[in-house]
């Protein structure tokens, strides 16, 4: 029960609410259908002269692709708060450990998932950079923190 007493429970409200949002996204809602009705506009807005409609499809598949990454590093900043602030002695050493593991864990059970819905697919693709963008998150939190903690 100490864990508790001594434990920064409010560093975890973020955590869980950004996996909740990923879950959220990762339904039907987050399909490219449902997302195209808003970056199809925002498309032609920033490229006027754009083309047509693969080139616009080319767009929101890298515009979606950007997301993940960056949707996980996000994930990893928040999940390296939490386990650098841990009053855990284990998981504030090895906090690299524990918010990689999130991420792995997160990012897998996303597309696994996915898998299970008509209009979205999983992808081990999209694990790995979902992974790539955590651990680029995991490794400027090491390169900030050593130079301001």
């Amino acid at each position: 029960m100490s864990f508790f007493r001594e434990e920064n429970l409010w560093l975890y409200l973020p955590l869980i609410g950004w996996i909740g949002g990923i879950f959220y996204l990762s339904s039907s809602k987050g399909s490219v259908a449902r997302t195209a009705v808003y970056f199809v506009p925002l498309l032609n807005f920033l490229f006027p002269r754009g083309g047509d409609a693969r080139a616009f499809n080319k767009y929101h598949f890298v515009v979606r692709k950007l997301c993940h990454f960056a949707g996980y590093a996000v994930l990893a900043l928040l999940a390296s708060i939490v386990f650098y602030n841990s009053s855990l002695l284990a998981a504030a050493k090895f906090w690299y450990v524990g918010a990689f593991a999130i991420v792995l864990v997160v990012a897998s059970m996303d597309e696994f998932r996915q898998s299970f819905y008509p209009d979205r697919h999983g992808s081990l693709s999209d694990v790995a950079l979902d992974c790539l963008g955590g651990l680029t998150m995991i490794l400027l939190f090491r390169i900030f923190a050593a130079n301001v903690f």
